[in-house]
């Protein structure tokens, strides 16, 4: 019996497949992306290797009613268990809240932070108040204030007589607290004051790549609760960050919950995300269950066969706009962040999810013989290096099962290249807008004497 994943996607699928070209370009495409889900007999092999799976589980103390597991390949499933049972998915959460940032604002959006002033530049001295009014970048870092700070100089400013006020949702470094981010822009403008932290993620670039500001904070750090109660001002400078791709990119690389929150929460909270990614992958309400955006908590429960559908939600929006998965999730032999030091077959594009008594792993994994694996595991147990030990060894039976391919498929290889650590900091997101007023002497012509 065939469920269908996503609502219209039928339509689509036999618009297409009317010539023996246009129909193996479409097969290729349903086996790349599940958009049905074949729900009849599982493919026995696969059963067998599961049941293994599970039965080793068992034997290690681990209750196999705590262990959710759905894989599948096209529109075939090929094993499940509990795979529709929504569970504590820990950091799966982020696929969720990945899904809905893009449907929400889009791969290209950059989040936007002003910096104006309440006085003039005046010998290289900004007489008033340098104030932020952010705009929600959640990957705002040391780098992105040194680069202001050299920017600001650029503009011929070394001193702010006044004070740096900060306005709207403006985060540095994780930070959600406004007063503890002002604390740390004040100090990222200034090398002079820069500590530890300050000093090694600069002591971390190339060579030359930015110079160090000194930028120097006369008064103290104020913050605004409302945009309503700021001054009135003249712009300086929009800052642009990083597009939303490499946010999520980093977002899921490094598995950070503060990135992901914050996403959540402009996207309109837990519950609206639940609901617009249940929506978005054609998957009932009640097997996407949440309470944050990020995945702290085992409140957070979401089912295997969920996180595979928003895995193929995602991938057929990707595709649209020439990306894959692989641009916002990390590669296993390519990335580090959560994956870094785990036995995951190469090439397979993956998502982990860790609390104190969950294990969670999740995405695509690549084959010769059944073309790309859909998978999720979602493990429960106090043991969770043994967990993860067992999560690399399923996927390595997989693939030893189906073979390993070479090259990696076109469907999961990253479109962007580009690291975004190496993009951090980057000049040419900082566009000066301020116009400085250029003072006239009138010069006084003598009258002539009669």
């Amino acid at each position: 019996m065939l469920d269908f994943v996503t609502s219209g996607l039928v339509s689509v699928w036999l618009s297409t497949a009317k010539t023996p070209e246009t129909l193996a370009s479409t097969v290729t495409t349903l086996q790349n992306t599940p958009w049905l889900v074949d729900t009849g007999d599982s493919d026995v092999t696969t059963q067998s290797i599961m049941r293994q799976y599970l039965k080793g589980l068992e034997s290690k103390g681990f209750a196999t009613t705590g262990q959710g597991i759905w894989l599948q390949a096209g529109p075939a499933v090929l094993s499940t268990h509990l795979g529709t049972t929504p569970l504590p998915a820990a950091s799966l959460t982020k696929v969720a809240t990945t899904l809905v940032a893009l449907d929400t604002w889009g791969t290209d959006h950059r989040f936007e932070t002003l910096i104006s002033t309440t006085g003039q530049i005046k010998q290289g001295v900004l007489l008033g108040d340098l104030i932020i009014q952010g705009g929600g970048d959640p990957l705002f870092v040391w780098e992105e204030g040194f680069a202001l700070g050299n920017t600001l100089t650029q503009m011929g400013i070394r001193k702010v007589a006044g004070n740096l006020v900060i306005v709207g949702n403006f985060q540095m470094n994780f930070e959600v607290d406004p007063n503890k981010s002002g604390e740390l822009l004040k100090q990222a403008l200034n090398s002079e004051i820069w500590e530890e932290d300050a000093a090694y993620h600069y002591s971390q670039l190339p060579p030359g790549a930015i110079a160090k500001p000194t930028v120097k904070i006369a008064g103290s750090i104020q913050v605004l609760p409302t945009p309503a109660l700021m001054p009135a001002s003249t712009l300086l400078v929009r800052h642009y960050s990083l597009p939303m791709t490499q946010i999520l990119k980093q977002m899921n690389v490094y598995s950070n919950n503060v990135i992901s929150e914050t996403l959540a929460v402009m996207a309109g909270g837990a519950q609206a995300v639940a609901q617009k990614a249940a929506a978005l992958a054609g998957i009932p309400q009640t097997e996407i269950l949440l309470v944050n955006g990020s995945g702290l908590g085992v409140e957070n429960r979401i089912s295997p066969r969920a996180v595979c559908a928003m895995y193929a939600a995602l991938q057929r929006y990707l595709e649209s706009k020439s990306l894959t998965i692989a641009d916002l999730f990390p590669i296993s032999g390519v990335d580090l962040g959560t994956i870094d030091y785990r036995n995951i077959p190469t090439n397979a594009v993956v998502k982990t999810g860790t609390l104190n008594d969950v294990s969670a792993l999740a995405g695509v994994l690549p084959t010769r013989d059944r073309g790309l694996i859909w998978f999720s595991i979602i493990n429960r147990g106090s043991d969770l290096e043994e967990l993860r030990q067992q999560q690399d060894v399923l996927l390595q039976q997989l693939t030893k099962q189906w073979g390993a391919v070479k090259p990696t498929p076109t469907a999961i290889t990253p479109k962007i290249p580009v690291q975004t650590a190496m993009l951090l900091g980057a000049s040419n997101r900082n566009i000066v807008v301020y116009k400085p007023t250029v003072e006239v002497q009138s010069t006084q012509i003598p009258i002539p004497q009669n």
